[in-house]
């Protein structure tokens, strides 16, 4: 995507199963567990760009002892922000105390995260802002240590709205309106219902209530506080979470639409966002690896016990096909197969598109991160080619006109695939003026000069996705023109995207779509003005409407036109003035995009096909807010 789209947050959990003394005598240093937090969340820095944080917890503390601490940082560089506050006074106290420090028990009694349980977070903003209140882990305190709760998560809900409500009738005050405070403050009263149940129960056995607490902390059933919890949330969520007392979980949400995966053996138990960040982190193979289903939840008690139980209904399953095109590592097994196949069944439209003339053709992607849809491309490329000569082959071998020089001449073709566009430097904005930062921005990217034949040559672009279109507009296009090809086609490996994510995509306001303002240009351009006033008053007529009964109207914008139709215009949209060659777009069909990524189907940016109802709602209010020139989300 050679545009900047924030997306899904990245959270890591790591609870160890042994004594500290047990990794210094066996990996040489108790810090075997801090050391596994940090290459997991260095291996997931694609998922956050606005903050970070981790909290460890020290199981069993005495009294009067601190047992959880918390680093956060929102700073331009928040990953090492916070791995580099957490190591400074490990640092101090190995300089000072060189032969205590390899001590685990003085270690746990010392340090600050020295101890058994970390939670990290990877953090992209929706809602609120930037401040470090909004970075996660965020946390609940109390006496208790049953009640005090740390939670991260990946994740948004289309209701806070409703969640937060329910808590004002249940007579709190949440200090904010979001989804991060709200979640905690949900899950918070059902673990405070849960604990103060238990405390009746055992009060009235008479136990004393030093082994209350204790009783409490052994029985609390965690799988009960998050059925509770996440019956009212609507949304996409990955939810991770550490309880004082040392039992830790992380739940799904039972459409599957945020992904995570966890490994445990009789060391370590390790929950994360993506597969692979746990492969490299703990050296395991992939099939060690489990998906966490939807509905569920993998929790982890205070002894050590693990167990995958279900928590909310399953629903059919509707995880983010966007994990698979751009947003996941693409390291990732599955996911690097799918992407090429994706590249791979774009090859029979593009060679309609170049009329099959491949010796005047040059293929090429941007960005980086299309490489792997690209490789996919040249297999199909390929196979074209391996078949067209085949039928050379037998054609000239029944006429008697095989020769040795025609097989070498037939054999030795090849399609031209090249490393055309290049991401040359990241801009500093140091110019101020709009038009001097435009002039900047479009230097990011150049080109490699004298593989295009001027006038002759198409040339074929491969991207992950086509957004808002402005760096084509801006940058792009401009660049790939200087090589004076005859024909710009751009691709995407991923369908045209129409309508708002809600569940964790930066892609919230339709006005930022190209495709919703080409649709809307051709509304306006064929005399169907009528279809966007219409669109409006039913989208108004159903705002007071339970989220259930709403249905997405805004599908009606785009209804009228074909894809291509809708992609010549957005071609026509993007090409900058003053361009030479003929640009062209081509998107990847949805029909290809569910061939490629069979096990994801999530593909409502596309489609208009929300997994929740609260999806409806969303796009609806989204569509109210472009009419009446409301900038702001639409949950």
């Amino acid at each position: 995507m050679s545009e900047a789209i924030k997306h899904e947050c990245g959270i890591a959990l790591v609870r160890l199963l042994k004594p500290l003394e047990y990794y210094q005598q066996k990996y040489g240093t108790w810090e075997y567990g801090l050391h596994r937090l940090f290459l997991l969340m260095e291996k997931q820095h694609n998922r956050g760009q606005d903050g970070a944080g981790a909290v460890v917890l020290k199981i069993d503390e005495p009294s009067g002892k601190q047992f959880i601490y918390r680093m956060r940082s929102n700073s331009d560089n928040p990953i090492q922000d916070v791995i580099g506050g957490i190591n400074a006074p490990l640092l101090e106290a190995r300089r000072l105390h060189p032969e205590e420090y390899k001590d685990a028990r003085w270690a746990k009694e010392h340090l600050p995260f020295a101890g058994e349980v970390y939670l990290g977070h990877l953090r992209y903003g929706t809602y609120g802002n930037n401040s470090i209140e909004y970075c996660h882990p965020v946390m609940r305190e109390n006496n208790w240590r049953s009640r005090n709760l740390a939670l991260a998560g990946n994740f948004n809900l289309t209701n806070v709205d409703e969640i937060f409500a329910s808590l004002v009738e249940l007579g709190q005050h949440p200090k904010d309106f979001s989804d991060t405070v709200t979640i905690l403050e949900n899950v918070g009263h059902f673990v405070d219902d849960e604990v103060q149940l238990l405390f009746r129960q055992y009060k009235n056995e008479g136990l004393p209530n030093v082994e209350i607490s204790k009783r409490i902390e052994a029985s609390l059933d965690i799988r009960k506080i998050l059925e509770r919890s996440s019956k009212k949330w609507d949304g996409g969520y990955v939810i991770g979470g550490v309880f004082g007392h040392g039992d830790a979980f992380v739940t799904r949400d039972p459409w599957g639409i945020r992904p995570a995966y966890y490994y445990y053996d009789d060391e370590i138990a390790v929950v994360a966002s993506e597969r692979p960040v746990i492969q490299t982190a703990i050296n395991v193979r992939y099939c060690q690896v489990k998906e966490l289903l939807p509905g569920h939840a993998i929790i982890i008690r205070k002894d050590g016990r693990i167990s995958d139980e279900l928590v909310s209904v399953p629903q059919e399953r509707r995880s983010c096909s966007f994990e698979r095109i751009y947003f996941s590592r693409g390291s990732d097994r599955d996911i690097y197969h799918e992407r090429k196949q994706l590249g791979f069944l774009l090859a029979p439209k593009l060679l309609e598109k170049v009329n099959y003339d491949i010796d005047n053709t040059v293929f090429s992607y941007i960005p980086n991160t299309a490489e792997t849809a690209y490789l996919g491309l040249m297999a199909g490329v390929r196979q074209h080619m391996t078949e067209r000569k085949c039928k050379d082959v037998m054609a000239l071998s029944a006429s008697g006109k095989l020769t040795e020089d025609t097989l070498k001449e037939i054999v030795s073709h090849e399609p031209r695939f090249e490393k055309i566009p290049i991401k040359d430097v990241k801009m500093r904005t140091f110019i101020t003026a709009d038009s001097g930062r435009d002039d900047m921005v479009g230097h990011v990217y150049d080109v490699t000069y004298g593989i295009v034949k001027n006038l002759q040559d198409t040339l074929v672009v491969i991207d992950d996705s086509i957004v808002r279109g402005t760096t084509l507009k801006k940058s792009i296009l401009k660049i790939l023109d200087r090589l004076h090809p005859k024909k710009i086609i751009i691709v995407s490996s991923a369908p045209q995207i129409r309508y708002p994510d809600c569940y964790g995509i930066d892609m919230a306001k339709l006005g930022d779509f190209c495709a919703f303002a080409a649709a809307i240009e051709l509304l306006k351009e064929t005399g169907r003005e009528s279809v966007i006033e219409t669109v409006y008053k039913q989208c108004k007529e159903q705002q007071n409407l339970p989220k259930e009964e709403i249905v997405n109207c805004v599908k009606d914008i785009y209804r009228p036109f074909t894809v291509d139709e809708i992609s010549s215009k957005i071609a026509q949209m993007l090409t900058p003035e003053g361009m030479v060659a003929e640009v062209e777009l081509v998107f990847q069909t949805v029909e290809n995009l569910h061939k490629a990524c069979p096990n994801d189907t999530g593909d409502w940016y596309f489609t208009g096909d929300y997994p929740t109802p609260g999806g409806n709602k969303v796009v609806n209010t989204a569509f109210i807010n472009y009419i009446e020139g409301r900038n702001q989300r639409a949950y």
